[in-house]
């Protein structure tokens, strides 16, 4: 072959136009990568423009045709095929602004509301796929095994709360706490790994179980909703104790990463779940008014009482440790250490001991409540219908900040 190569660039499956069965030409319309392959030299380049010259307006009107090239043994013997240069990939810069929590603040409108107390966080959601429904508050506790207990979702299930409960109990485990705490059940959902003895292991706790459900998690929400997701939860690399960005240089900012995949997933009717991230109530309000359906919590809820993580005291202080389920820690607990295929992606901390976890569930709930205040949203449900961010330099006045 000329140039040395010993393979033809594929041109495509021949089929007749439905419009015009006795065209004799490229479909530059179908196939338009046949005109402008740069690989390709210009004897080529001009053998392609000129079989593509009498294609008729109605073969162009017609756009469900599938790649036609026609006389593709003519093409094939006047055309020479050079060996295909490669180019290179470049990088790619998305120069569009890209914000986190604390990069915006909400903007008060005019609001009707006399008391906080009007204020209904309950929303009801009909689920896509499964037909299942949810009504509660929609804030989880994440299914890390320092936050994701069975001690905390017996608490957050008097206050309509969920709980993502880590993968690690036992199918006995299990059956005994639902034995004892069947109003908790609806509030529940069983989390799963990727590998088969996890997903068995999923499987047994919901033949057993069946009124626990599951979180999904996934990167492309449309895909994962079209191929039966219900919920899709949003996050790489915000959680406190997740070191995955500085790891992986990988991730985006999560305020950005909610309203764009709650756009896509609303617009299938599917539902999103905001993953990390938050640091205060107000991130939390953040969260919603950017679109989230649901708001899962990890360091806001560790360091209580019914928290997991092994409780300390040093000079008259208690501390409770929490970390990253990619942490070292983790990883040596459940799998007896890092793979050395992989890195640590997580990092553990000794919080300090926060008491009781209804007190902070009160706070979140509170400082929500005032959110749909100031933008005058008698619920939850219509804070997103009321939000406009506004972009700072700055959350809050640090004169007397914790440090100080």
């Amino acid at each position: 072959m000329p140039g040395g190569s010993s393979a033809r660039p594929t041109l495509g499956v021949i089929v007749p136009c439905p419009s015009d069965p006795a065209a004799s030409s490229v479909c530059e319309l179908c196939y338009p990568e046949g005109l402008q392959h740069r690989s390709w030299n210009s004897s080529v380049t001009r053998s392609l423009r000129q079989l593509a010259e009498p294609v008729s307006a109605a073969h162009k009107a017609q756009r469900g045709c599938a790649r036609l090239v026609a006389n593709q043994e003519e093409l094939r013997s006047t055309a020479t095929w050079p060996r295909r240069q490669e180019v290179p990939a470049m990088p790619h810069i998305d120069n569009d602004v890209k914000l986190d929590f604390k990069d915006v603040l909400l903007r008060p409108k005019r609001s009707t509301l006399k008391s906080r107390s009007e204020v209904d966080l309950t929303r009801s959601f009909s689920f896509r796929n499964s037909k299942q429904m949810y009504t509660g508050i929609p804030i989880i506790a994440a299914n890390m095994d320092t936050v994701g207990t069975f001690e905390i979702a017996k608490v957050l299930c008097k206050f309509s709360l969920f709980t993502a409960v880590h993968k690690h109990y036992s199918l006995e485990q299990w059956k005994e706490f639902a034995s004892q705490n069947p109003d908790c059940l609806e509030h529940l959902a069983a989390s799963s790994g990727t590998s088969s003895a996890d997903f068995e292991q999923l499987g047994q706790i919901l033949d057993a179980i069946p009124q626990a459900g599951n979180v999904v998690t996934g990167e492309m929400v449309e895909e994962l909703i079209l191929s039966g997701a219900d919920i899709i939860k949003v996050g790489i690399g915000p959680g406190s104790v997740c070191t995955t960005r500085k790891k992986t240089g990988v991730g985006y900012p999560q305020l950005s990463a909610v309203m764009e995949c709650a756009d896509a997933a609303h617009g299938l009717k599917g539902h999103i779940i905001s993953d990390g991230g938050c640091n205060c109530p107000g991130d939390v309000a953040k969260a919603f008014g950017a679109g989230a359906d649901f708001v899962m919590l990890g360091g806001m809820l560790a360091g209580h009482s019914e928290s997991g993580g092994e409780l300390i005291e040093r000079d008259g202080k208690k501390y409770k440790l929490f970390y990253g389920m990619s942490s070292e820690m983790a990883m040596k607990k459940y799998a007896g250490g890092v793979a050395e295929y992989r890195a640590s992606e997580g990092k553990t901390v000794e919080m300090p001991f926060k008491g009781d976890v209804e007190h902070t569930i009160r706070d979140i709930l509170g400082g929500i409540r005032s959110t749909c205040t100031y933008v005058g949203a008698a619920k939850l449900k219509e804070l997103s219908r009321r939000t406009t961010f506004i972009r700072v330099t700055q959350q809050v006045n640090p004169i007397f900040s914790d440090k100080s």
